[in-house]
């Protein structure tokens, strides 16, 4: 039994949707609805997952150690070339594309309405839409950064993509890259985190 410390919506339903594609049972807990979560991680980030006397923090770092200690689909195990791919992946989507989305929530945080926030947005988003067509340039011969079957790196894409709709900016998904977003989203594991998540309320 795992415990995950969650925000909606947040790169945490990666995780979420890791555990349950692996078949792990979870307790989730609300961290915005936290008064203390700096206890839990001075940071204040998510996701944080507790695993027996550990807690692990940054969701490329606990996406590694679940597909380490459960084997499966999501991640190569073995040495070799699909595993140092499947680490490129996984950097690219954690280390490149969550920056370019983060530049959106700093501007929104931090600047008034007006002319100059909006144009910060749209530049935010032009990088964005780079690194979508990136990822549709990798997805021209497989269905996934995977291969024939969801990555880890999959997932987190795909839940990134969905933070864009919020900031009134035009963010291009290419046609191979929004299949991909559409198997991974229908995958059971993502439907079943999302509504846990969502079944935990306000």
């Amino acid at each position: 039994m795992y415990t995950l410390y969650y925000i909606q919506e947040a790169c945490s339903l990666a995780v979420n949707t890791v555990l349950r594609e692996l078949d792990q049972e979870v307790t989730l807990i609300r961290a915005d609805n936290l008064s203390e979560f700096s206890v839990v991680n001075p940071a204040q980030q998510v996701p944080v997952l507790i695993d027996g006397d550990e807690k692990l923090f940054e969701g490329a770092a606990i996406m590694l150690h679940l597909t380490s200690k459960h084997p499966s689909y999501l991640f190569p195990t073995e040495q070799g070339p699909a595993r140092r791919r499947a680490v490129e992946q996984l950097l690219f989507a954690n280390a490149t594309m969550h920056p370019a989305y983060s530049r959106l929530f700093f501007v929104a945080r931090v600047m008034e309405s007006g002319s100059v926030r909006q144009q910060l947005f749209e530049a935010a988003a032009k990088e964005i839409n780079r690194l979508w067509g990136q990822v549709e340039s990798q997805l021209q011969s497989q269905p996934f950064l995977g291969g024939q079957q969801a990555s880890v790196a999959d997932i987190l894409l795909a839940v990134y993509s969905r933070w864009g709709a919020a900031f009134g900016v035009d963010i291009i998904i290419p046609p191979r890259t929004a299949h991909m977003i559409e198997a991974v989203t229908s995958m059971p594991g993502f439907v079943a985190a999302l509504q846990a998540e969502q079944a935990q309320g306000v």
